[in-house]
């Protein structure tokens, strides 16, 4: 094999971007026979499956190698075009994985402030800052706020700073739950509030707080940064609240002494395009302003 045939190449993205055969056929306008024949071309030219052909779709290995060169050569493509003046404006699609708390709070800001005149067109993945690096791994996004300061393989990595959290309730639910003996007593049995079932922020205040290693609480799962605040505030068990979103609502402060600090880094592939770097600018600087 001498080279990767790009229409190939831009096919099997365009299958992974769309999640199916079909959506992809409909972007490239040609037929989904089309789209099927040219991945599997793509296949037989390498000697090794790259898609799993599952609803939606999943990559293989060799599957994320292909996709991470086919986004890098359509972001060059596009930043090159966008300097002859040829491209069309809005067309420099830029993908990024965020944490719901970031982009609940000071993310979007942030974005806000990179130039119009560049034109990018912003795809933001939601993901657990435990995770996004996966999906840079992946080749799903070219850029994300993550937890991981491991810059994954390709990629550069730089500190954004800490997203401070505190355990908070309402003051109806500390009167209820969490009054006539310690903390540390009362807490790990009271219903707690979690984002989805990769969050354990709670968790670790909680081992932080106690010494104990696991917990059996009623839990509530809450898989939206704004309705989950929300949900402390209603009443509905205790939760790790930024800080940001806690000073909106009347919630009562239950370890003010015991913060849970969360250090964000910014991820992004090493590219030499202008759209990438501005972003990443803007980032830097929103997260400077709003995190510690």
């Amino acid at each position: 094999m001498s080279d990767l045939p790009l229409d190939q190449v831009r096919t099997l993205l365009a299958v992974v971007d769309e999640q199916s055969f079909d959506a992809a056929a409909s972007v490239l306008h040609v037929t989904p026979s089309a789209v099927s024949q040219r991945v599997k071309a793509l296949e037989q030219r390498t000697g090794r499956v790259l898609l799993l052909r599952t609803k939606p779709v999943r990559l293989t290995e060799s599957g994320k190698v292909v996709v991470r060169f086919a986004r890098s050569l359509a972001q060059l493509e596009q930043d090159a075009l966008g300097e002859l003046g040829l491209g069309a404006e809005g067309t420099r699609t830029l993908s990024i994985a965020v944490n719901a708390d970031s982009l609940a709070t000071w993310f979007l800001p942030a974005l806000a402030a990179v130039p119009e005149n560049l034109g990018i067109c912003f795809d933001l993945q939601r993901e657990d800052q435990d995770h996004t690096a996966a999906l840079l791994r992946e080749g799903l996004v070219m850029a994300a706020v993550t937890a991981a300061p491991q810059p994954v393989q390709g990629c550069t990595s730089r500190r954004l700073g800490r997203m401070r959290y505190r355990a908070m309730a309402s003051p109806e639910f500390v009167e209820r739950r969490l009054t006539g003996a310690p903390l540390p007593q009362l807490l790990p049995t009271a219903p707690v509030v979690v984002f989805d079932r990769k969050d354990d922020l709670q968790d670790r205040f909680l081992r932080a707080l106690t010494r104990r290693r696991s917990f059996t609480m009623v839990r509530h799962h809450i898989p939206a940064s704004e309705s989950f605040s929300d949900a402390v505030a209603a009443g509905l068990g205790w939760g790790m609240v930024p800080e940001a979103q806690a000073a909106e609502r009347t919630l009562v402060d239950l370890a003010p002494d015991h913060p849970l600090d969360v250090p964000l880094h910014w991820q992004q592939w090493k590219l030499d395009s202008p759209a990438l770097a501005a972003v990443a600018d803007a980032v830097a600087k929103g997260a400077k302003r709003a995190l510690r």
